[in-house]
């Protein structure tokens, strides 16, 4: 602690990635007054920011060693993120990698499938993102598409949803057969939330992106939803491969939640790690750094 107050560089390191976790929590950005409002009432007993942040920023930690040891001896690990729009499956997926390294964990977020994905075993599309050796796959929706918005939508008919739900348990039994370590979220949030996240994202220009028309159909179609949800978890809870539900109405307890389970989930133990030192820089005295110009440098606006 002494070393970071007689150091300025490393105080203000510090600095920038307190900065950084603030700034993805700036969740309410020009919101209109009535709205902050309402979603502040509903939500009367939030976590206070400081226990947020430093339990985050500890599960984050945890993650990095999970990470390590799955680098190490070359682990597969598949993370499914489920649940209906506005449920919070993004945030939990963007706090967990936010510290991790991109080559080790990467997030798989497929659009909908091509003309030509329609005509393949349904399952094939998603083969070619699971983990090799070291990798750790997160995947925002997957291949329960079918059993929720396809078959709701009306884009899988009752024989391909059925067909669905006889394959998959054996899929992901091969799966976990070869070695895949195979975790499934969902995402869960009642009504009223859904509809306050959905009011909060058409009032927010930095979140309107995030509401598309099938967003609103879910809104419609709600009962339909729940339904589908219900049977889904039914009939694809495997001992191989269990569901584990998330409540999402406190967005910043889900969160840490999803992340202290999950860590508890894989078996990661401390990795060696070879001590780095840093080599020092070698000096050439007859060479001079070009003065480059001035036009390929980015305007200094700020």
């Amino acid at each position: 602690m002494n070393e970071m107050r007689d150091n300025p560089w490393l105080r203000a390191e510090l600095d920038d990635t307190l900065d950084e976790d603030i700034e993805i929590e700036f969740e309410d950005a020009v919101l209109s007054e009535e709205i902050s409002r309402l979603y502040r009432d509903a939500h009367p007993e939030q976590m206070d920011r400081k226990t947020y942040f430093r339990e985050l920023l500890r599960l984050q930690s945890e993650l990095i060693k999970l990470q390590d040891w799955v680098s190490y001896y070359k682990e597969k690990v598949v993370v499914i993120f489920e649940g209906r729009d506005s449920a919070g499956k993004g945030g939990a997926i963007k706090r967990i990698t936010q510290r991790l390294n991109p080559r080790v964990a990467r997030v798989v977020a497929l659009p909908a499938p091509s003309d030509r994905e329609k005509t393949q075993w349904y399952f094939q599309r998603y083969v070619p993102h699971l983990p090799a050796g070291g990798e750790i796959v997160l995947f925002d929706r997957s291949w329960y598409n079918r059993a929720g918005v396809e078959r709701v939508m009306g884009f899988a008919n009752e024989d391909q949803v059925q067909q669905f739900f006889d394959d998959v348990p054996e899929f992901e039994r091969m799966l976990v057969r070869s070695g895949i370590r195979l975790v499934k979220y969902w995402f869960s949030v009642t009504d009223e939330e859904q509809q306050m996240r959905f009011l909060m994202r058409i009032h927010d220009p930095l979140k309107q992106w995030k509401l598309s028309p099938m967003d609103l159909q879910s809104r419609i179609r709600w009962e339909d939803y729940t339904k589908a949800k219900e049977e889904m978890l039914e009939r694809t809870n495997i001992d191989e491969a269990p569901w584990h539900i998330v409540p999402g109405n406190d967005k910043k307890r889900a969160r840490l939640n999803c992340m202290a389970h999950l860590l508890t989930q894989i078996p990661y133990t401390p990795v060696p790690h070879e001590e780095i030192h840093l080599p020092d820089r070698v000096f050439n005295p007859d060479y001079e750094r070009e003065t480059l110009p001035r036009d390929l440098y980015v305007p200094q606006i700020y």
